[in-house]
């Protein structure tokens, strides 16, 4: 007689082996879902973002994407300082007088003061890669109007003044700051866009010395040739390796619902400058840096009559004050910035400008200017990088290209206001007056500050 196994009356109802084995059990696994990654266009070295960049890999393609920035950025200053040190002998070779110099240098900068806050809004409206692709697009068109100026079978002042309106498009840097705004976190922007000032330093440094050698051995054209070459090759890598946008899924999501607002709608700048939040912020940033613009922009002639310097030695001077920009910017500010709050930051760059101001009141020599150098590019890198942070945190996700590119405009400002007030202020009461300017300009911010703490005043915003 066989043995039989018995079978409870829960199990089923078909026959078993004698010897049963126990059955498979068979599960259905389902994959967790993958970051939300698409390939828009063709040829994309980076793949584009559609949400937080997750993980490992998020990480690797975010710092990809930002070092590439710092790239670009590097690449367009190198070109613009080329240009900057061709453009007076360019417009001497021209015929061109004082006078008119002025007027060209007025007109870059008019031209840039408007067209920041606009193309602060297409940046945020269009992605980082319209954005940055339009700026070297942009400077390609300077750059190839520029080359022909040097021509003597075409109308050159024609072309060197009609070399100037697409400045109005050339906001590379601001573009590359929304970048970095969008893909660092708060805690760590300032470190972030404090580096950018190696950027600044990279291309202050050689686009000046490329720009006087190869005019010296090649002519007068070959940097403008140069520059529409390396401007023309950033277009295209702008294009191909960086993403449609930066942006988060719930930004991009804000923009895509609801009706588009004009990119040249003023009523919305006006409105995101008036925000209780960063108005202080915005004041100061344009108040407390602005005796120290006058003074920046007429350096050239105070080089010149003041320290009797040579080209060469006022070249040297420059390269120096690139130099510690990169230091200061690059790794000083960075560090500062894990340690000490940001309003803590700004209060001392108004402090070290009111200090500076004092010097340069008194300074008598170049050697004194050398002296004070050090902390006069302190309070230059510390405050534009923290009202930078400072102003992108004060508004939303959607409009730091808008605020970056207000922020933009506070330089092309100087530039337009400070050929004829400097030079006024200059030849009425000489060197000392900007010292005296900047002292108590920022003595009274510095009371201010004191007395109303930016914090309040975002506290009660909030």
């Amino acid at each position: 007689m066989k043995p039989t196994l018995s079978r409870s009356p829960g199990e089923d109802r078909y026959p078993r082996s004698p010897v049963e084995l126990p059955e498979p059990r068979i599960t259905t696994w389902h994959r967790p879902p993958l970051p939300t990654w698409s390939l828009q266009g063709s040829g994309n070295c980076l793949p584009v973002m559609s949400g937080q960049l997750p993980g490992s890999m998020g990480a690797l393609r975010r710092r990809g994407i930002i070092i590439l920035t710092y790239v670009l950025a590097a690449m367009e200053l190198t070109c613009l300082f080329m240009q900057f040190s061709i453009i007076p002998y360019l417009s001497r070779t021209l015929g061109l007088d004082s006078v008119a110099f002025g007027y060209l240098q007025t007109t870059f900068g008019v031209l840039s003061l408007l067209g920041g806050p606009v193309f602060g809004r297409f940046a945020d409206q269009c992605g980082a890669r319209a954005a940055l692709s339009l700026s070297f697009l942009a400077a390609s068109a300077l750059y190839l109007l520029l080359a022909a100026s040097c021509s003597p079978a075409l109308p050159g002042v024609f072309l060197l003044f009609a070399s100037r309106l697409p400045a109005a498009l050339m906001h590379t840097l601001p573009a590359a700051q929304m970048v970095i705004t969008d893909l660092t976190a708060p805690a760590e922007r300032p470190a972030a866009l404090g580096r950018l000032g190696l950027c600044f330093g990279v291309g202050m440094i050689f686009g000046s010395l490329l720009g006087g050698t190869l005019s010296t051995k090649y002519g007068i054209q070959c940097p403008a040739i140069v520059a529409l070459v390396v401007t023309l090759l950033g277009a295209v890598l702008s294009f191909t390796c960086v993403p449609v946008t930066t942006k988060e899924a719930s930004v991009q999501s804000a923009h895509q619902g609801g009706t588009k607002p004009s990119v040249f709608d003023l009523k919305a700048i006006t409105r995101l400058l008036l925000l209780p939040s960063v108005l202080p912020v915005f004041l100061v940033k344009v108040i407390s840096g602005f005796p120290s613009g006058l003074f920046l922009v007429m350096f050239s002639i105070i080089s010149m009559d003041f320290f009797q310097l040579e080209a060469a030695q006022a070249g040297y001077l420059m390269s120096f004050f690139g130099v510690l920009q990169m230091v200061i910017q690059g790794l000083v500010i960075g560090r500062l910035s894990t340690r000490f709050p940001e309003e803590a930051l700004l209060r001392s760059s108004v402090l070290v400008f009111a200090a500076v101001g004092l010097g340069m009141a008194l300074m008598s020599n170049v050697l004194h200017f050398c002296f004070l150098m050090p902390a006069l590019v302190f309070s230059l890198c510390t405050l534009n990088v923290v009202t930078d942070s400072m102003l992108t945190k004060a508004v939303s996700a959607s409009d730091t290209g808008t605020m970056l590119g207000l922020c933009a405009s506070v330089h092309p400002l100087t530039r337009t206001l400070g050929p004829t007030l400097g030079g006024l202020l200059y030849r009425s009461y000489g060197v000392s007056i900007f010292g005296h300017v900047q002292f108590m300009v920022n003595l009274l911010v510095l009371l201010v500050l004191w007395r109303k703490p930016l914090s309040q005043k975002r506290d009660k915003a909030q």
